[in-house]
């Protein structure tokens, strides 16, 4: 292993700088070459890739977005699309990738590996949708800028009575709308991974309001639907008067917490030992909270598992 890329793809993650910068620093530490593909996996097939130095991560890893930029590219889904990004790496001689990113990044790492380019996926999304994981880069960070966001919305609440409804991103998981919930002290939590009773969410709204409640909180996960939608049924259900907040690309913004700097300087070193031992189509990450590497495919072929533990204390809370 003479030289090994690093790119980042899909959507961007608080902490994906600091993935970057140990995957850099911790090639030059072993004297290995490394390379930055820019503007994800478009850029690859572009042949948008220039040699990386220790100054070229300096002062990155506490800002956020991605410092190699990113960019959504249909064109790689294709076979057509993959050779051209095979062609591009041994132009470069690079001789392994390390890949951030989610899903669908992950999957393009395993299509690389498949063709013959040792890759190695490192999770970063804030929708902490990887199977067999304790927990992504940028998850973290979202989170805390959710409850930021919950915190604030309940003064303004409370000030006027009033039910609001929060719309939280997630793709098609509710772990980020669950751990709010939960952290948020809100009364209801509706994720796709469990059907809602909303006569049941109604009734909690009515309890609350009959023991003197001033506001009532509920976190709707971007996956079961629409927060404008949702409130104006809560309003024709109740009279009660209803606002709606969607906190939208906010959630993917902002300084990454400690938590996700020293999440993704773990992650990122250890694909590059993986690298250099030799090994390829894996995924580095965190399960049980030990640092573990596991089969890419095994991996996309697997469901994440809502936490159910979580949920049911978020249910029991909220009487």
């Amino acid at each position: 292993m003479k030289r090994i890329g690093v790119i980042t793809s899909g959507g961007d993650a608080p902490g994906m700088n600091a993935a970057i910068r140990a995957v850099v620093r911790k090639s030059i530490f072993h004297d290995v070459a490394i390379s930055g593909v820019y503007y994800g996996y478009q850029g690859l097939m572009n042949g948008n890739i220039k040699q990386l130095e220790v100054g070229s991560v300096g002062d990155i890893i506490h800002r956020g977005g991605t410092s190699l930029y990113s960019a959504r590219c249909d064109e790689f889904k294709t076979r057509e699309g993959q050779q051209k990004a095979i062609e591009q790496l041994k132009n470069h001689e690079i001789d392994g990738l390390v890949v951030i990113g989610g899903d669908g990044s992950i999957r393009g790492a395993q299509a690389l590996s498949d063709l013959g380019l040792p890759c190695i996926g490192v999770p970063a999304t804030i929708d902490n949708d990887i199977a067999g994981i304790d927990c992504t880069i940028g998850f973290d960070t979202a989170l805390n800028t959710v409850i930021e966001a919950i915190d604030k919305i309940r003064d303004t609440a409370t000030s006027h009575e009033r039910t609001f409804i929060i719309e939280v991103m997630g793709r098609d998981a509710g772990d980020l709308a669950m751990y709010a919930g939960l952290a948020g002290g809100a009364e209801s939590i509706i994720i796709p991974e469990r059907k809602h009773d909303f006569n049941n969410v109604v009734d909690r709204l009515k309890r609350g309001l009959e023991r003197g409640k001033k506001h009532s909180i509920i976190i709707l996960a971007e996956g079961v639907g629409e927060g404008f939608q949702y409130g104006k049924k809560i309003e024709e259900a109740t009279s009660y008067e209803t606002r709606v907040t969607v906190l939208g690309h906010i959630q993917r913004g902002g300084t990454p917490t400690a938590a996700d700097r020293v999440l993704a300087s773990r992650l990122g070193a250890k694909a590059v030992d993986l690298l250099i031992e030799g090994k390829a189509s894996r995924i580095v990450g965190l399960k049980d909270n030990k640092l573990v590497d596991q089969d890419i495919e095994h991996v996309l072929s697997s469901n994440h598992q809502l936490n159910k533990d979580v949920y049911n204390l978020a249910q029991e809370l909220s009487i």
